[in-house]
C-alpha cells in the first residue's frame, strides 16, 4: 500500500514537472521570440557590409562583439527551441525513469550547455562578419563581388544537404543518447552535433540576411521539419533542393547587368 501511494505520488510530481517544463518553455520562447523581432526592427541586416559589422561612435570592439552574441544567442533561442523541446523532453523521461534526482535542474543545465554551443557559433560568426567588413573597407571592389559570392553560398549549401556527411550530421542530431554523462556535457554534446547538421541553414542565414525576420522564419522551420517529420532525410534533401533553386537565381540577378 505504502509503495502505490508513493508511486501516485511520484507520478504527481512528475506531472507537475512535466507542466512546468510547458510553461517555462513557452516564456522562454515568447521572451526570446519578443526580443529577435524587436532588435530586427531596431537594426539594419547584418549582412549589409561594411557598416552594419562596425562599433557605432562611442562603442568599443569588445562592448560591440559581447551585444552581438548576446543578440545571437537570443534569437537562436527562438529559432532552435521550437525542435530543442522534443528533445528534452525524451532526455527529462529518460532521467525520470532512471531515477535520478533533481530532473529540472539538470534539463535547465543540458539547455544552458546547448545554447553555450550557439553563443560559441556566434562568437565565430561576429569575426568573420568582422573580417569581411574589414576587407572590404580595405578592397571596395569587393562589393560588387558579394551579391554573387552570396548565391554560390547558397547554391553550395543546398548541395551540401544531399550529401552523405548532412545525413550523418541530421542522424546524430535526432538521436536522443542515454542520460549517462553530465547534463552540462549532454547539453554541449547535443548543441556541438545539431550546429553541425545545421551548418549549410546557417550559412544561408547568413548570407541571406541575419536579421532579417523572413529568412530566419524561413531557416527555423526548415530546421525544425529536417529534425522532427519522421523522414528528416527527405525534407533535408526538399530544403536542399529549394536552396540550389534560390541559389542559382541569386547568381544570375548578380551576373545580369
Amino acid at each position: 500500500m505504502t509503495n502505490t501511494l508513493s508511486s501516485v505520488e511520484a507520478s504527481r510530481e512528475h506531472a507537475v514537472s512535466e507542466r512546468g517544463f510547458v510553461a517555462v518553455s513557452a516564456l522562454l520562447f515568447i521572451a526570446s521570440a519578443t526580443a529577435t523581432i524587436a532588435w530586427c526592427n531596431a537594426m539594419p541586416g547584418m549582412t549589409e557590409l561594411p557598416m552594419a559589422w562596425m562599433p557605432m561612435c562611442g562603442r568599443t570592439w569588445w562592448s560591440f562583439a559581447a551585444s552581438f552574441i548576446g543578440m545571437w544567442t537570443g534569437m537562436m533561442m527562438a529559432m532552435m527551441l521550437p525542435s530543442l523541446l522534443p528533445m528534452l523532453r525524451r532526455y527529462r523521461i529518460a532521467l525520470y525513469l532512471t531515477g535520478k534526482p533533481n530532473v529540472d535542474a539538470l534539463t535547465a543545465l543540458a539547455g544552458a550547455g546547448y545554447f553555450a554551443v550557439w553563443a560559441l557559433v556566434g562568437a565565430m560568426v561576429f569575426a568573420l562578419g568582422a573580417a569581411l567588413a574589414q576587407l572590404e573597407m580595405t578592397w571596395p571592389v569587393l562589393a560588387h563581388v558579394v551579391p554573387f559570392a552570396s548565391g554560390a553560398v547558397v547554391l553550395a549549401a543546398g548541395a551540401l544537404q544531399f550529401s552523405a556527411w548532412k545525413a550523418r550530421q541530421l542522424a546524430r542530431c535526432r538521436a536522443v543518447a542515454a542520460p549517462g554523462r553530465a547534463a552540462w556535457r549532454f547539453g554541449l554534446r547535443l548543441g556541438l552535433r545539431c550546429a553541425a547538421s545545421c551548418a549549410s541553414l546557417t550559412a544561408i542565414l547568413l548570407v541571406t540576411g541575419v536579421m532579417d525576420l523572413r529568412a530566419m522564419a524561413a531557416v527555423s522551420a526548415a530546421i525544425t521539419l529536417e529534425r522532427l517529420a519522421p523522414a528528416g532525410q527527405r525534407m533535408a534533401r526538399c530544403v536542399g533542393a529549394v536552396a540550389i533553386g534560390a541559389g542559382l537565381f541569386l547568381m544570375l540577378r548578380a551576373a545580369l547587368p
